[in-house]
């Protein structure tokens, strides 16, 4: 018997977790049209258009959040509730009242649209698939995470079909993404200078023979090992240094800002708003989730009584849109009550960061949320995937920034360049940084300088005597 019943009860479960992890991954703008094509396509659901608080489901009479669920029993813990609201009005520090929020200007897209809509002429339509898988599995400096075999055997493709499209992707703008690492990354950024460059031929050889005593700055032994002059290997160098980029999944790219120029913000609309109390400025932080859509979405009575009262030839048809519809709804409450309890456990731990800034970042892990909030790790990557939060300053992050335990170090690097009197070296920085009680080593300085968009010292030199001449 119990046999029996795991037997009938496992497809539903399969699909209830299979939507709820569907749905859990789309952004608000994402799950928008993702409730209206699926509005428009089962007549067993309905949108009520009243301000109905997604999570107690209580009529909410006026502007303003929901009286009951925005309330908090215990004084230090979050206010943390669904919205009924589906709009925000972002607010910039130290902006004037006359600014024009037509004229913010959009989100960045993410790296894989971005690049995808380059390739979109040049991809087999066989390849589309393929080239998504790639793209979605880099690491966060862009590097293939598996071998072109793992990935031939993991999508059933051919290993030349997985050689023509990393090519392909490799050569689109930032290049040097889906490589095996930094060496090779710069070796496909140099075949896009002009191959009769000196420059770019000692470097290519640099990277390929010296890397090791590249990034040792020998350049006396490099300059011997290649048989070239002096002078010629640090011009090489400085052509790297000033035009390549080792990890270029941290580049910036598409509608993204550029490296020192303009506002750091980007203004567009988040799925999350966490601002300070209005009551109490050392009060509980509110945190408010918005809802996909504005109203109370639901499985219509009147066709579950349709269905009911339906003859013999329409009710199977009636049936399954009835289950679809419900299955529909409980997984929407699931993603809202998923969201919920992580937003309340990441602005716990990540009060000071919030409200502070990157210094107090804590460093944590999905698993650990997972673990306290009785997730799976997976889950909780879905719920951070495609969202952003904006802050109690006006700042719009990804809401994947507060699981980035490189911010806290980054910032403290930002600030030590900032304050310096003469530039220091990458390994003077990292002294400083152990002085600190931060032990990281000489290159992962290098690599977090990096991302920063921050010179090297003989180049934050060079560019401080120009500057004074």
């Amino acid at each position: 018997m119990f046999q029996v019943q795991d037997q009938s009860l496992r497809p539903l479960t399969t699909a209830h977790l299979a939507q709820t992890m569907s749905l859990l991954v789309l952004s608000n703008q994402e799950l928008h049209d993702k409730v209206i094509a699926e509005l428009a396509s089962n007549p067993a659901l309905e949108l009520i258009d009243e301000r109905i608080c997604p999570e107690c489901r209580r009529r909410i009479h006026g502007p303003g959040r929901c009286p009951v669920c925005s309330r908090t029993a215990v004084q230090d813990e979050p206010i943390v509730f669904l919205s009924p609201r589906d709009s925000y009005r972002p607010t910039r520090r130290n902006s004037s009242d006359d600014f024009p929020y037509s004229q913010e200007p959009a989100a960045p897209e993410d790296r894989t649209t971005f690049v995808l809509r380059q390739l979109a002429a040049d991809l087999l339509p066989e390849d589309r698939e393929l080239a998504v898988y790639i793209l979605s599995s880099l690491d966060e400096d862009g590097f293939l995470a598996d071998p072109p075999a793992f990935i031939a055997q993991a999508t059933r493709s051919s290993m030349t079909q997985v050689k023509r499209v990393l090519e392909l992707i490799s050569n689109a703008e930032p290049v040097g993404l889906a490589t095996e690492g930094p060496r090779q990354a710069l070796v496909v950024q140099l075949h896009t200078f002009p191959q009769d460059d000196p420059r770019v031929q000692v470097a290519c050889r640099m990277i390929q023979e010296q890397f090791s005593e590249l990034g040792r700055g020998e350049y006396d032994k490099i300059a011997r090992a290649l048989n070239v002059k002096s002078r010629l290997v640090h011009e090489a160098t400085e052509f790297i240094q000033e035009n390549l980029n080792p990890y270029p999944g941290r580049a910036y790219w598409g509608s993204g800002r550029e490296p020192g120029t303009g506002d750091p913000n980007v203004y567009h609309r988040p799925d999350v708003v966490i601002s300070s109390n209005p009551i109490e400025a050392e009060g509980p932080l509110v945190v408010e989730i918005f809802s996909a859509i504005s109203g109370w979405l639901r499985v219509n009575p009147l066709f579950d009584k349709a269905v009911k009262e339906a003859d013999e030839d329409q009710s199977d048809e009636l049936n399954e849109h009835l289950e679809k519809a419900n299955l529909f709804v409980k997984c929407i409450q699931q993603r809202n009550n998923t969201m919920r309890l992580l937003m309340e456990m990441l602005v716990t731990k990540q009060r000071q960061y919030i409200l502070e800034g990157a210094r107090h970042l804590t460093p944590m892990t999905r698993a650990e949320i997972a673990d306290h909030i009785g997730v799976h790790e997976s889950t909780v990557s879905r719920a951070v995937s495609n969202k952003s939060v904006a802050l109690p300053d006006g700042r719009i992050i990804p809401l994947a920034k507060f699981f980035d335990r490189s911010l806290s170090v980054r910032d403290r690097i930002k600030e030590i360049v900032r304050e310096e009197r003469e530039p220091l070296t990458d390994d003077a920085i990292a002294s400083q940084l152990k002085r600190d009680g931060i032990r990281i080593a000489r290159r992962t300085v290098a690599k977090y300088r990096s991302i920063e968009g921050i010179l090297p010292a003989r180049l934050r030199a060079k560019k401080k005597l120009s500057t004074a001449a």
